[in-house]
């Protein structure tokens, strides 16, 4: 047996690094003098343990499900889209413009027009990196972190310069009108019957986030385009062999992962803020490279993972209310977490190989 199981690849490597990421956290916690099982008991109950916080987790989860997916589609083609801060956030700039200059009759209506800007703006600032990278070799890395501190600064001049309401000294647009308020998770299932807390910003945007996620499953599995995407991905040279042209894939992995990094827009922008903030990303980009790892580009596994995210983001902020731990501790949880699901993979994964081995070879 020279492979594990797939359930074991899976599910078991990753839990199995998620174990030592939280332990060497424990001994972080408790190297500053704080109890390491209650802060993990209340970063659970405050997340999980009750729908409020599930809300806020749902809220969270929602945002790095978008970025990890657009990772995850650029991975399959090879390519290493570092820049879903600066396509989110270009993302937010079309949900901003769609919803302050053009009248919506329903949220509905102007969700839909949210969501086609905020892909299309995402879309187009990683058609750039992607050209270079497809027609000059640029690396896509260098290249996307670049438009990362463009995207920045362009939004910057933006809010200041021409969104700014007259008067204001805050760097941030106009409120939307109410007609485009999202409903809020809390309401959908409440009108179900069922009780959940109403004051939490997860919103309708999270049902488009799973949507998604399917649907990238779709692109990547059941369709032509996602078979040479990912066949560009596993060998270049192969696939020039076989007639996929190289600029045609990168382009495409490209635009779709940029638009997919821009949908996160939705969230923030339209179903949280109600307007463009100055930094309404909050890192999302960045987060959703270790939710790709840590789902192994695969859909469900971004879903998976990106709750998990969800979840160190919520526990983290009711550690920081509610005990000397600083918020910062959460950063090192997330590091830890990439660490061993990335850099550290393998001293996880080749001893789980190794048992795996072992026990066929005893069962023979």
């Amino acid at each position: 047996m020279d492979r594990m199981p797939k359930w074991a690849d899976v599910l078991l490597v990753p839990a199995i690094s998620l174990v030592l990421a939280f332990a060497i956290s424990s001994v972080v916690i408790l190297l500053i003098g704080e109890n390491p099982w209650a802060a993990m008991k209340l970063m659970v109950t405050g997340a999980l343990g009750s729908t409020y916080g599930w809300g806020y987790t749902l809220y969270y989860a929602t945002n790095f499900m978008f970025t990890g997916l657009a990772v995850s589609v650029a991975f399959h083609a090879g390519l290493f889209n570092i820049g879903g801060e600066g396509q989110a956030t270009l993302g937010g700039l079309g949900v901003a413009l769609v919803c302050l200059f053009l009248p919506w009759p329903h949220w509905s209506l102007a969700l839909a027009a949210a969501v086609l800007a905020a892909a299309m703006f995402g879309a187009l600032w990683a058609a750039v990196p992607a050209w270079l990278q497809a027609k000059r070799g640029s690396h896509i890395v260098i290249t996307t972190i670049m438009f990362n501190f463009i995207a920045a600064a362009l939004l910057n001049y933006v809010l200041v310069n021409l969104l700014r309401p007259v008067g204001s000294m805050d760097p941030a647009s106009a409120r939307f009108a109410p007609e485009m308020r999202l409903p809020r998770l809390g309401e959908i299932v409440n009108g179900l019957g069922l009780p959940f807390a109403k004051g939490t910003p997860a919103n309708v945007t999270f049902l488009i986030a799973v949507a998604a996620c399917f649907a990238v499953w779709l692109l990547i599995w059941r369709t032509r385009l996602g078979y040479q995407i990912r066949a560009f991905g596993k060998s270049e040279k192969a696939a020039v062999y076989a007639g996929i042209s190289p600029v045609r894939i990168t382009m495409y992995a490209m635009l779709i992962s940029g638009g997919l990094a821009g949908l996160m827009a939705t969230n923030q922008v339209m179903g949280e803020a109600q307007r463009l903030l100055l930094n309404s990303v909050e890192g999302a980009g960045f987060i959703g490279i270790a939710v790709a790892l840590m789902g192994r580009s695969h859909p469900f596994g971004v879903f998976l993972a990106a709750i998990l995210f969800g979840f160190l983001y919520q526990g983290g902020a009711e550690l920081a209310l509610w005990t000397k731990i600083p918020r910062e501790l959460i950063t090192v949880i997330q590091a830890l977490v990439i660490l061993f699901t990335g850099a550290l993979d393998n001293m996880v994964r080749r001893p789980v190989e190794s048992l795996f081995l072992i026990a066929r070879k005893g069962a023979r």
